[in-house]
């Protein structure tokens, strides 16, 4: 489990410290004397990283099912590794003009493949590496080590905030925790080598079928559980519109419409995604104990109808303590979809296809919806319509509630043969004439 959070923390280090430092690198890949405008073009480099995640799903989600989560999780980490790398060394728009710009973005697109992958993969290597009484907690390391890598970027950029000088930042400053990030991906692609695989890959690698199943982890595979994939992409859509909104975007909308200084926005994200990392297991283990729905749907309920008035109030939040109150709810909120949305996700399929299942519609979802939601947000507000954007997340969120209502609880779902065959044992203990050697996750 920690071998598995730590690699999952690197990575998404390396996709979030894009976003963290976008404000001092903007005007150094695409000059002008529009602020909003440069941090466009940035946020628009970011959302087309999202557009290569379901390619990486596809891919690396196969290679997971066909091969093992451990080697797709190792490969992954190398990919982000040499993207970080790239824009360490990139040149700016002084230096060779918009070639630094399209290395920032082929570099971006890379993170996108790694990162589309990463999701499914780590999403199932903890979900299957889990007791199956503690899958929600399991899962819920993946927000605990995606938040803890977005920490650790903040933590450095307010470090820097404090030993370097605005013009430092701007200039050659910003480059430092990208070659931070590839450093740090080295020390994990050595830990992942030495992971242990899961127990249901394992069975399912030495299965009776297993050298006859050509169709393990492909395309037509999944399409067999199409419906179960629809419900990843409707259940994704609105959690992803509210986090990347609450994380990635606040501290650019506490800066741009709040007045809020640079270092003070940064210190509010810091604070509340300390504190929202904290919840994320006790969401976890409450899930376990009363199932996914109750904690899905409070989520979509309290984002439907919260999002305009705390989105308002944080756009003239004076101080930073009202901020961080404001911030604190909004995550406290969407804490009912990012503990378990892994494991929910997991539970809905069976082992053969169970990574590509996770990772390709999710990576949809978020490529359409998630990785623009920035753009989408200073796009209103360039337009002079930023409220609208309040309601664009409310809406996302209330087709994820539907979903949410609709669907049944996965949270007693068997994920292996050994716990199908388990319940069935269990079933003909009590006399169920119904029992019957059982399949996992049909």
């Amino acid at each position: 489990m920690i071998g598995g959070s730590l690699g999952n923390l690197v990575e998404w280090y390396d996709w979030f410290v894009y976003a963290s430092f976008a404000i001092y690198f903007a005007d150094s890949f695409f000059p002008g004397d529009n602020p909003t405008t440069q941090l466009m073009n940035t946020a628009g480099i970011f959302a087309v990283g999202f557009l290569m995640r379901p390619v990486g799903g596809w891919i690396l989600g196969r290679a997971a099912d066909r091969h093992g989560r451990k080697s797709a999780l190792t490969l992954t980490v190398t990919m982000m590794s040499v993207a970080a790398l790239l824009i360490a060394v990139a040149p700016t728009y002084g230096q060779a003009g918009y070639f630094g710009a399209l290395v920032l973005l082929l570099a971006r697109l890379l993170q996108g493949m790694s990162i589309g992958g990463e999701y499914a993969a780590s999403a199932t290597y903890l979900t299957e590496a889990s007791a199956r009484n503690r899958r929600g907690l399991g899962s819920s390391f993946q927000y605990v080590s995606m938040t803890c890598g977005q920490l650790l970027g903040l933590g450095i950029l307010i470090t820097m905030q404090h030993t370097l000088t605005t013009g430092q930042l701007e200039s050659w400053g910003w480059r430092i925790p990208f070659v931070l990030g590839a450093l740090f991906a080295v020390v994990v692609f050595w830990l992942r080598r030495r992971l242990q695989e899961t127990d249901a890959f394992q069975e399912e690698a030495s299965g009776e079928d297993a050298h006859d199943d050509s169709t393990r982890g492909t395309i037509k595979a999944l399409w067999q559980y199409r419906r179960q994939a629809g419900l990843v992409m409707a259940l994704t859509l609105g959690g992803t519109v509210a986090y990347y909104t609450y994380t990635t975007y606040l501290t650019k909308y506490l800066v741009g419409s709040a007045g809020m200084e640079k270092t003070t926005a940064t210190l509010v994200s810091f604070t509340a995604l300390t504190l929202f990392a904290v919840l994320q297991p006790f969401a976890g283990m409450l899930s376990d104990r009363i199932g996914r729905r109750p904690l899905l749907i409070t989520f979509a309920v309290g984002c439907t109808v919260g999002t305009y008035p705390i989105m308002t109030a944080l756009g003239s939040a004076s101080s930073y303590w009202s901020a961080l109150g404001l911030s604190l709810l909004a995550l406290v909120i969407i804490t009912g979809y990012t503990s378990i949305n892994a494991a929910v996700k997991a539970e809905l399929f069976p082992t053969r296809v169970r990574a590509l299942g996770v990772a390709l519609p999710y990576a949809i979802a978020n490529a359409l919806f998630g990785g623009t939601a920035e753009y989408v947000a200073l796009w209103f507000k360039n337009s002079g319509h930023e409220t609208m954007f309040f309601w664009y997340v409310s809406g996302c969120a209330l087709i994820s509630l539907v979903t949410y209502v609709l669907m049944p609880d996965t949270r007693n779902a068997a994920l292996s043969r050994a716990e199908a065959d388990s319940d069935a044992d269990r079933a003909a203990d009590r006399g169920d004439p119904a029992a019957a050697p059982a399949e996992a996750v049909r």
